[in-house]
């Protein structure tokens, strides 16, 4: 009996994989947006692709604006901003940029606990191609303790 109960499910599981092969390329009601465009990355003209912050203080986020002109003959639609990691949040208009207007990215680095030199990256996808922004500086630690250190020769009981 388990000889059959055994050969039943092997014939099963393998009935179940030759099903899912010829599913292949069924999507099951998934929408896929398969649109052709005319524009490429460089129809995103970026004023500047990398910021140098600089030296800058521990504590407050450090924020810059990327913008950048659609120079195609199409809309440019951000379809994803991700950044590196989490200490980098970013912002953009899901409005489309129309042709000869300027769209624009917001960065935002968290500096709070992060003293030392940084880099990050920016990863924008869009109909016109992906395009990769990037972020640096140094972060100068906080003082250790903002409350003066008690210097008093009192002797404590």
């Amino acid at each position: 009996m388990k000889k059959v109960l055994l050969s039943l499910s092997v014939i099963l599981f393998a009935a179940g994989a030759v099903s899912a092969q010829s599913h292949e390329g069924h999507n099951h009601g998934a929408k896929t947006e398969e649109v052709s465009s005319t524009l490429n990355v460089d129809d995103m003209h970026f004023q500047e692709d990398s910021h140098n912050f600089g030296t800058i203080p521990e504590g407050p986020g450090a924020e810059v604006v990327f913008r950048f002109e659609n120079k195609g003959s199409e809309p440019i639609i951000l379809q994803q901003v991700r950044p590196s990691c989490g200490c980098t949040t970013p912002s953009y208009s899901k409005d489309p940029v129309l042709p000869g207007k300027t769209g624009e990215i917001k960065a935002i680095y968290n500096t709070k606990g992060r003293p030392g030199g940084f880099a990050k990256s920016i990863t924008v996808t869009s109909n016109a191609g992906t395009k990769v922004l990037t972020i640096k500086g140094e972060v100068e630690a906080a003082p250790a303790s903002s409350v003066p250190a008690n210097g008093s020769m009192m002797k404590k009981s």
